[in-house]
């Protein structure tokens, strides 16, 4: 899978947010702390993740759904990504 530079380095540090907030979630809990602030940060974690994922999956289609729709391939990136929005509740 093809992702230019720019594009991996936004994801990458989507994801470190995303660790970042991850390991404090685990220490308020570990310190038990107030639910509604470990909330907090857990949804934090959610967002940074769901930022990584629009990013990965913005680049899917400008790259492989491309490729995929010059090979003649289209069915398969719409089963994909279908799948994908179905997992994710939408």
């Amino acid at each position: 899978m093809y992702r230019p530079k720019d594009t991996q380095e936004r994801i990458l540090h989507r994801l470190k947010i995303a660790q970042g907030h991850l390991n404090k979630v685990i220490k308020m809990a570990e310190n038990n702390e107030y639910c509604i602030d470990v909330i907090h940060q857990s949804q934090a974690v959610q967002r940074a993740l769901e930022e990584a994922d629009a990013l990965m999956l913005e680049n899917h289609l400008k790259t492989c759904v491309v490729n995929h729709i010059k090979m003649g391939k289209a069915q398969k990136s719409t089963e994909e990504i279908i799948k994908i929005f179905k997992k994710s509740g939408f």
